[in-house]
């Protein structure tokens, strides 16, 4: 018999200097919509792969409201800078840096994010 090699792919977020693994399998998640995952200090981080198959995260609480809804926000671009804009208040927030585009003095953490087998 001949042994199957099986690789396993993983979406993980570098948070408090570590790779956490949240995602054991990518393409469960749908291009262009976001998902809530937790965090181990209790926190939750929004993932989102846009369309063009980037992945970005940041924080899932929306600052403006204190609920956790960026996850479910609607992705744009403005100047080719990616967005999600919140579903409660529409505020808009870079994926890549977690700066708020509405209000200069508000930002979300961003974290970075790799697939790897």
């Amino acid at each position: 018999m001949l042994a199957v090699e099986t690789t396993t792919t993983t979406v993980q977020l570098h948070v408090d200097g570590d790779w956490l693994p949240v995602c054991d399998d990518p393409s469960r998640l749908t291009p262009g919509r976001g998902v809530a995952v937790l965090l181990p200090d209790g926190r939750q981080a929004a993932v989102f792969q846009d369309r063009a198959g980037r992945w970005y995260a940041i924080d899932n609480r929306d600052p403006f409201t204190g609920a956790a809804v960026l996850s479910r926000g609607l992705l744009g671009s403005v100047n080719g800078a990616p967005f999600v804009a919140s579903p409660l208040l529409k505020q808009r927030f870079d994926l890549a840096t977690g700066r708020c585009l509405d209000d200069e003095a508000v930002s979300v953490t961003a974290y970075e994010v790799r697939v790897a087998s």
